[in-house]
């Protein structure tokens, strides 16, 4: 598609809509990069930025921290994470009341990787919730959040196949799931034939392809093989020879992810969720070959004003 096709294709459709995926800082310095990182991005107007929940609740207060920062600092909407591994019904329904108590009325729901990652199998705590179901069903007793969940293309690592991987997926629809985020995929015929049999199971939820810019190959390679995400040959000769050319990867990487979002746009898809990694310049790129355009903070501009009449 040449870039005039695809301004009049985005011209005669629904504007793209983005969201965002942080996760908190563990350091000072970490800090300074994620709100680098928020203040570059939030002029786009992302629909919403989740900020994401270590394994087993390992960044539960990090976590709150930045939501409640987003909240305080920024005209951003921000989606917590929120896991029920290793913890009691009471700690988790306490997050959720921390959570409304601080104004958030979007929740990401997820089962959670126990606190040695992925790999180990997932045990419910004995006080627990046992499922992201459950835990979507003990969410909508507390408040009425809007709730997304995680949904995979390929499969769950753990799910023996993907009709059940579906099914579990319309448990959590039918227990009050709003919108459903992918793991991140490269190849879009693989999501469009996975969102064909997410309708013929009967769930109606928008499906969110989750995309993830490919910074470090190496390193993205290891999360796909982790997440059970295919990664196609051709990617991997995208990228070859470039370990040390930092500057070529991130023109490559921009690429890759606009031709992806592209021709998704092409099929007929207008939302995108990016997976950050706290880097804010490859994803600004991404969006502004897809339309977007910064508009002002109305927040920095008051302040601004502010200071001016003070002057």
């Amino acid at each position: 598609m040449t870039g005039a096709q695809f301004d009049h294709l985005l011209g005669s459709t629904a504007p793209i809509r983005v969201s965002f995926e942080f996760f908190p800082p563990k350091t000072e310095k970490m800090e300074e990069t994620l709100w680098s990182c928020i203040e570059r991005l939030a002029p786009l107007r992302p629909s919403f930025v989740s900020v994401t929940y270590g394994a087993g609740g390992s960044t539960r207060e990090r976590t709150h921290a930045t939501v409640a920062r987003i909240i305080r600092e920024t005209n951003l909407a921000p989606a917590a994470h929120l896991t029920c591994v290793d913890a009691t019904r009471e700690e988790v329904d306490q997050v959720v009341r921390s959570y409304k108590s601080a104004g958030v009325n979007h929740i990401v729901a997820l089962r959670g990787d126990p606190a040695d990652g992925m790999g180990r199998k997932y045990q419910p705590h004995p006080g627990g919730y046992a499922s992201t179901p459950d835990l979507i069903r003990g969410i909508r007793k507390i408040g009425d959040f809007e709730i997304s969940v995680s949904a995979y293309p390929e499969k769950h690592p753990e799910s023996p196949d993907l009709p059940a991987d579906i099914q579990l997926l319309k448990r959590k629809v039918e227990a009050g799931a709003t919108r459903a985020i992918t793991q991140f995929f490269f190849d879009n015929d693989i999501f469009e034939r996975y969102v064909d049999r997410v309708r013929a199971a009967g769930i109606d939820i928008p499906i969110v392809p989750g995309i993830i810019p490919v910074l470090d190959f190496e390193r993205t390679a290891g999360f796909a093989r982790r997440a059970g995400a295919s990664v196609p040959a051709w990617l991997a000769n995208r990228f070859e020879g470039l370990e040390r050319d930092e500057k070529t990867r991130q023109m490559v990487a921009a690429t890759v992810a606009a031709e992806q979002c592209f021709d998704l746009v092409k099929r007929g898809y207008r939302d995108f969720h990016f997976y950050t990694m706290n880097r804010a310049d490859l994803v600004y790129a991404i969006c502004h070959l897809l339309g977007l355009r910064p508009v002002p903070d109305a927040k920095a501009e008051a302040a601004v004003a502010s200071v001016g009449a003070a002057a």
